[in-house]
Parts: C-alpha cells; structure tokens; sequence
C-alpha cells in the first residue's frame, strides 16, 4: 500500500480529449475544404456568366447593327430592281402591261395613238409561237406568254404584241441569242371577232419581230386589218412604210414600260437611314 501510493495514476479522459480535438480538426479541415470548393464554383459559375452576357451583349449589338436602316449596297439595288422587273407580268394589272391606248408616230411625226382591241388567255410558249421560235423558247425555260392585238388609228393595221415570260434575264438573252430575225416566224397572232382585227391570223402576218427587255421577249406580228394574207402581196410590192415603225413602236413601249428600273429607297427601310 506504501509503495503504491507514490505512483501517478494516468488521466482516463486524456484520451478522449485527444480523439475529440482530432475530430474538430478534421471537420475544420472539411468545412476549409468545402468553402475552397465553393469559392472555386462560384468563381468559375461568374466566368461562364460574365461570358454568357458579353456573348447575348454582342449579339444584340450585331442584330441592332443589321436591322437598324442602313443605306442599301450595289448588289442590293441591282437585286431589288431585278426582283421588281421579273414579278411585273404577274404582279400589274393587264391594263398595265397592255394599255388600251399607245402613242405613235405617223406620218410626218403626227402624235397617233393605237387601240387595244382583245387580250388573249395566258398560253403556253409553244402554242401561241411558231414551231422554230417556239423550240427556242422551250430549251431556254419560257414560262408562259401574254398577247394583246392593237389596230392603228386609221384601223388600217392590226399587231399583235407577245410577251414571252422567261425563268431569268439569263435565259432571256440564252434565248434571243438564238432567235433568228426571220420575218414570217414569232408570234402567233390574236384575232377578236366583232372588232376591226376580227381577220387578223398567221396568213395575215407580213412582218414579226422582237424586243427584249429583264426576263422578256416582247414579239410583234404586224398585218392588214382588211384580211390581205401575206400571199396576197407580190412580193416586188413593199408593204405600206408605216407598217413595220408602228408594229415596233407598239412593241418597245410594252417593252420598256415592263423594263422600266423602279425608283428603289436608299436604304433598308426606306428613304431614311
């Protein structure tokens, strides 16, 4: 009992303390770690943000900046001008495109006008030409063809314009390359019974031509509104001198009206930029 009474006995909660302060380390340690973590995220959360508003900030500059009105390029307008031209044969009314009243000049520069008698059906290319005119315009992508027949003033001729509407201002000029100016093939013409060109058909034709203009072939067939059939002119006779000036002065102002450039704005949206 003496001798055991000199010892010092061992603390039993030194041990626990231990194990407790290791723990409050380890989670001091996790919680750092977590925090670490955390920061790490939101940093890396604010980067993909910041990148995400800088690209819907861009964006939204760009789409100002292309919708905004600006004044229109080169191509733009060569392109607007195109687009118009090519829709007009659809897009204008017939009284548009055929006028019932065209000047022309007549004999010593008299201001006369023609008057539009008929206008035909919409007719397939190959059935309002004839065969070797209508080969052309088949292997270059005529899409249909409009006819108007007008009598001079005096109603002593009858013409019947055509208008042969191609795919493009391309195959229009594939296809006059190749039309060949032969005065008894083109268009077919258009007679309107009860009216001074009631006679007027492909025997009656003594002169045809053409006129091109955008995505157009502007025809004319020109004869005697009497009936007079080609045959029934010799051929040492000259048909009358007027004939042929007032079937291509009918012709080109159809022609020109349809190719006339439209007044195109300056800019995008309008005249104001």
């Amino acid at each position: 009992m003496g001798s055991s009474a000199g010892r010092v006995r061992a603390r039993p909660w030194s041990t626990s303390k231990a194990l407790e302060t290791a723990r409050e380390a380890r989670e001091r340690e996790r919680l750092e770690r977590g925090i670490r973590l955390r920061s790490i995220y939101l940093a890396i959360m604010a980067v993909v943000l910041a990148v995400a508003a800088l690209d819907v900030l861009l964006g939204s500059v760009g789409l100002i900046k292309e919708t905004r009105p600006r004044p229109l390029t080169g191509a733009e307008r060569a392109e607007y001008i195109a687009e118009d031209v090519a829709r007009r044969w659809r897009a204008w009314p017939i009284g548009m495109v055929f006028p019932e009243e065209l000047p022309y000049a007549g004999l010593g520069q008299a201001r006369l006008y023609a008057r539009r008698v008929g206008v035909a059906p919409e007719a397939a290319c190959d059935a309002a030409t004839d065969p070797q005119v209508a080969a052309v315009l088949r292997r270059h992508g005529c899409r249909t063809l409009l006819r108007a027949t007008y009598v001079d003033q005096s109603a002593t001729f009858a013409v019947t314009v055509g208008v042969a509407v191609m795919e493009s201002e391309e195959a229009r000029a594939s296809a006059t390359a190749e039309l060949r100016a032969d005065g008894r093939a083109g268009v077919r013409p258009v007679a309107f019974p009860g009216t001074v060109a009631d006679r007027f058909g492909a025997d009656q034709r003594q002169r045809t031509g053409w006129v091109a203009t955008g995505p157009y072939i502007v025809f004319s067939a020109v004869g005697y509104a009497d009936g007079r059939t080609r045959a029934d002119v010799a051929q040492e006779e000259p048909v009358h001198s007027e004939m042929e000036p007032f079937a291509e002065t009918i012709a080109g102002r159809v022609a020109r009206a349809l190719g006339e450039p439209p007044e195109v704005p300056r800019c995008t949206k309008g005249n104001e930029c």
